[in-house]
């Protein structure tokens, strides 16, 4: 089944190669003649490596995904020992600020940011400072941290915003030590408790892996700064947006998706899955079935291009905080675990760094 839905995404991205370049009302279509992803070195020392894991939200997989069918998706990613993981979070320190400006991003607040207030109220420590005093901590980190530290560090991170690293220092605990103390009460205990089983990529694959490796930390690297409360006419830019989306790419790409999510309780289900959504092909399909689509959508308000102009913002500051991430430590390996929709702009913006090398995900995941 992951072979033709393999060869359906090959000939639908084939069949959009020859699509035209427009010209510039200056004339010639100008082209820059330097190059950065030509320049790759090799630097000194070791190269920094990223593999960009495309994946669907666990959380609106059907009901016949259990979170033990992931073991052997950890097995093969452990094997690659990543010494880095991003996720698609919100730091908190851009959700501190996003909710300083509540007049644009109040609904992304609401729905992207966690509150981070019992933390706070229980270490004293607003988002900033919690930040600090995070990252203090981890640059003077132990080599073996008792309990009681690791306690201190997750109620830390759960007070700046970082609710996955707060859960890989709670995995890293022995059981008995999963208790409330050392700046953790009832209710924080409660709550990583809680995020242990919940249904969703960050959880049940980065913090699992980061504490199955020995990883102190994973990094937010979402970012939804180019949000906004939407255009006047609301309704007509869903309208345009949706008769975009109306097209045969989309239906191939949720046929296939509702192939692969008939069978996720089969023994190799889930890892079809995931070598499916890391095809390269993918990247081409999710373009002409959602971005592509809205670029050429004819509404007189270039509605489809305002929509494309904010998921491109997105992924260009994405793939800023990847970056950002790789330059502390270089010559590292970073996992990047993104929605599959991101995978095509994530790895074509890193490959245009000088000091970055993408790995094939299709080896690690064979």
């Amino acid at each position: 089944m992951a072979r033709v839905f393999r060869r359906a995404l090959i000939a639908i991205g084939s069949a959009m190669m020859a699509a035209t370049v427009p010209v510039s009302a200056w004339g010639q279509e100008y082209r820059p003649s330097f190059h950065p992803e030509t320049l790759k070195g090799p630097p000194a020392g070791k190269p920094n490596e990223v593999l960009v894991l495309g994946t669907a939200h666990l959380s609106g997989l059907p009901a016949n995904f259990k979170p033990e069918l992931l073991a052997p998706l950890l097995t093969r990613l452990a094997a690659w020992r990543p010494t880095e993981i991003a996720t698609e979070d919100l730091s908190g320190l851009q959700c501190d600020s996003l909710r300083r400006y509540p007049s644009r991003y109040a609904a992304t607040v609401n729905d992207y940011c966690y509150d981070p207030t019992p933390a706070g109220q229980a270490t004293g420590l607003d988002v900033p400072a919690a930040n600090a005093e995070a990252e203090r901590l981890l640059d003077t980190w132990p080599a073996a941290p008792t309990p009681g530290q690791r306690r201190h560090l997750a109620a830390v991170l759960l007070a700046a915003g970082e609710r996955g690293s707060a859960l890989v220092q709670w995995l890293r605990l022995a059981p008995g030590e999963r208790h409330a103390g050392d700046g953790l009460n009832d209710v924080l205990v409660a709550a990583l408790e809680k995020a242990k089983g919940r249904r969703n990529e960050t959880n049940l694959i980065a913090a699992t892996l980061a504490a199955q490796l020995g990883l102190e930390r994973l990094w937010s690297v979402d970012d939804h700064s180019a949000d906004s409360p939407g255009p006047a006419d609301e309704k007509a830019y869903e309208a345009a947006i949706m008769r975009a989306w109306d097209n045969p790419a989309t239906a191939s790409r949720r046929a296939g998706e509702d192939r692969l999510q008939a069978r996720l309780a089969e023994p190799d289900g889930v890892m079809a899955m995931f070598r499916a959504y890391n095809d390269p092909a993918g990247a081409m399909l999710a373009y002409q079935s959602d971005f592509g689509a809205a670029f050429m959508e004819p509404s007189p308000q270039g509605f489809g291009r305002s929509y494309l102009a904010y998921w491109e913002t997105r992924n260009l500051r994405m793939v800023a905080n990847i970056r950002d991430v790789l330059g502390r430590r270089p010559g590292g390996r970073l996992l990047a675990i993104v929605g599959a929709s991101h995978k095509g702009y994530y790895e074509a913006y890193l490959n245009q760094m000088h000091d970055v090398l993408l790995v094939d995900a299709a080896i690690v995941l064979r």
